[in-house]
């Protein structure tokens, strides 16, 4: 997956989360992924297809980094994994890829989105169609961790 596509869910991952929790990150030296299982205890997965590309893209966060994003979000303390939290992730997953997505189509890339599936439990194994790699790239809060991975194929 060439930088072109990857960039702008760099970018959206980090305007979303600051804006939307106020929180800081840093991110560190993307990778390939080499398994096919959720990194994080809760992940919201969503599908991309295009004119141009298609694939899919994944939020997965540690416990620690999820329930700080979503008190920040939400205003109030969150202290486990409920329903309220699912529910942010969701909203976190299509705010990150909608701004992906509308940064894409100034370059010509247009897509349509799914409806995230969003998954609760760590090492999930998740089976996808494409075998074009998947990139990883972790970042981390003053609370925890977080991963966005993302596989987008051009057509």
């Amino acid at each position: 997956m060439d930088a072109e596509l990857i960039n702008p869910f760099i970018k959206s991952v980090e305007n979303v989360i600051t804006t939307m929790a106020g929180i800081s990150m840093t991110m560190e030296k993307p990778s390939i992924k080499r398994d096919n299982r959720t990194w994080g205890e809760v992940s919201g997965i969503i599908g991309l297809a295009g004119n141009q590309a298609t694939g899919n893209m994944i939020l997965s966060f540690d416990q620690p980094s999820i329930l700080a994003i979503v008190s920040g979000m939400l205003g109030e303390s969150f202290t486990t994994i409920d329903a309220q939290v699912t529910d942010a992730v969701g909203e976190l997953t299509n705010m990150v890829s909608g701004g992906a997505k509308g940064a894409l189509s100034e370059k010509g890339y247009y897509f349509e989105m799914a409806t995230p599936i969003i998954l609760v439990g760590k090492d999930i194994e998740i089976k996808q169609l494409s075998k074009d790699p998947i990139v990883l790239v972790p970042f981390v809060t003053e609370t925890g961790k977080f991963v966005l991975e993302a596989s987008l194929t051009k057509d």
